[in-house]
């Protein structure tokens, strides 16, 4: 995750097992599902931005995925992630780095981030974010978004997020990043709460 400080992040996971926070999956179906329908092969890369301690590298490990990238702000996050892994860790690039500032020296085949840029809630934020992704990403990519939809929290961690609906995303992208799939999801916290999320499937143009 990202925004805030990183020693705000830092904190949440130093503070709160990582699978009682409320953006916890047990199993990523919602991203794995977008993944697949890319019908891409093994060999593709894939950058995970903010992905913490989410379990999605785990699943794209045991299908194969030999190309893949873990960035987020709290390294204590990662610790879990890599923890969790084991051995498999080192075939993983963990990334400590805010994206806001961060520029990739290379591309991505596809970028995903369910956590990230809704908690970008200024318009400097966003624009930084954009030349993140725009450094990160060739004619081709895909990008996975997933963000609070509008009857979404207004707040996550004692923050405040930003929530879109698809075209709010869209005009976020555009026209750089064309729209080509969009749907909703209703997840549910480890504590039993309910979250509406809004996800967006773009390709570079």
């Amino acid at each position: 995750m990202t925004n805030g400080t990183r020693e705000h992040w830092d904190e949440v996971y130093r503070t709160k097992a990582a699978d009682s926070v409320s953006w916890y999956q047990p199993t990523p179906e919602p991203s794995l599902k977008a993944i697949d329908a890319l019908q891409l092969p093994a060999t593709a890369s894939l950058i995970d931005v903010g992905g913490g301690a989410s379990s999605l590298v785990d699943r794209l490990i045991e299908r194969g995925w030999s190309d893949l990238t873990v960035l987020d702000i709290a390294a204590p996050a990662l610790d879990v992630a890599k923890v969790r892994l084991g051995d498999d860790a080192m075939q993983v690039t963990w990334l400590v780095a805010d994206v806001t500032v961060w520029r990739s020296g290379r591309y991505y085949d596809v970028w995903h981030d369910r956590a990230v840029f809704h908690f970008l809630t200024a318009p400097e934020q966003r624009l930084a974010y954009r030349h993140a992704l725009e450094a990160g990403t060739a004619p081709g990519s895909v990008v996975i978004f997933a963000t609070f939809a509008p009857d979404g929290p207004e707040r996550c961690s004692g923050l405040p997020v930003q929530r879109y609906d698809a075209a709010a995303l869209e005009a976020e992208f555009s026209p750089a990043f064309m729209l080509e799939r969009d749907w909703r999801e209703e997840h549910t916290t480890p504590g039993g709460g309910r979250q509406s999320f809004q996800w967006c499937i773009f390709r570079r143009r």
